[in-house]
């Protein structure tokens, strides 16, 4: 078995262990929108998500030393579709017209990036001066992001994107040094990367609970598209990776990464309401609408 099969199957797992984590911390925060950060410290259900989130961070770091990041990062819009079915069938109705479209654009738009992304196993790593330079710049921009102001959800899911991309970029850094047996195990360098690793992947989990407090859909579909932009850049312009066959490779990847963003987009306008959402009741949908709320809209997010 080839290292990118075994980096593709642990991906897929990883993926359905995210997409179990998003749907529990999208139920905490839904019924737990006016409380702070601090007050989810005594919540079971919130660390019951946190193991969730770290099997699968596990899970991907094993990818990360298998894979290259354009392959394994965009594999993570497989989280939004394992949330289809699992939300579906956690409803108890069956997935829409909708929902298998975008699961359908986003399958072939992955694997149209897969062909074009299939490298060898990862050997290159991020100095020190790079690994601060990049922690440095994706902490600004994350600031801009989580500033207080309009529609906070897509910011916050956005800054948590990023985040957790570039969490899985220094990963991949600390796995290529630690499997490396030129050098020492534990160098100034492994130990730099692993702190960054730890504090970005921690803003990144802290950053999607607060983005799920208006419902899972939108939100988790922007960290879904920002993750991967964010760590391939890191992986085309510092970890030499690169396309396959030329500008044909890079122009087979732009449109898998339209259709498989297409699809993500389809699957997070397919989500319903999340649980305890307010309803307005002086909203009255007009009869087109009403007849397809009344088969999307239940209380269980997909």
């Amino acid at each position: 078995m080839s290292a990118v099969v075994v980096a593709v199957l642990l991906s897929l797992v990883s993926a359905v262990a995210y997409a179990a984590a998003a749907v529990a911390q999208e139920r905490l925060a839904s019924r737990s929108s006016g409380t702070g950060t601090l007050r989810l410290l005594a919540d079971g259900a919130w660390w019951r998500a946190v193991a969730l989130n770290a099997s699968a961070a596990l899970l991907h770091v094993a990818a990360l030393t298998y894979g290259p990041l354009t392959v394994v990062q965009p594999l993570g819009a497989l989280t939004l579709v394992a949330a289809v079915p699992l939300g579906a069938r956690l409803a108890g109705r069956p997935v829409s017209a909708v929902e298998w479209r975008g699961t359908a654009l986003t399958l072939a738009g992955l694997a149209a990036v897969l062909v074009t992304a299939s490298g060898p196993a990862p050997d290159d790593v991020l100095s020190v001066p790079e690994a601060l330079a990049v922690a440095g710049g994706t902490a600004s921009l994350i600031g801009l992001l989580a500033w207080p102001g309009s529609r906070p959800g897509l910011r916050h899911a956005s800054a948590s994107g990023i985040a957790s991309g570039v969490a899985s970029a220094l990963t991949q850094t600390v796995t290529v040094a630690v499997t490396d047996r030129s050098g020492p195990l534990l160098s100034a360098q492994t130990a730099v990367v692993a702190l960054l690793v730890a504090a970005f992947a921690a803003g990144g989990l802290l950053l999607s609970q607060t983005a799920y407090r208006d419902g899972l859909g939108a939100p988790l579909a922007v960290v879904t598209l920002t993750n991967p932009l964010a760590a391939a850049v890191i992986g085309l312009s510092l970890l030499g990776e690169r396309l396959r066959d030329g500008p044909a490779g890079v122009l087979l990847a732009l449109t898998g990464a339209g259709l498989a963003s297409w699809g993500v987009l389809l699957l997070s306008r397919a989500a319903p309401r999340p649980t305890g959402a307010p309803v307005d009741p002086t909203h009255v949908s007009p009869p087109a609408v009403r007849q397809r709320s009344s088969v999307e809209d239940h209380p269980v997010v997909a």
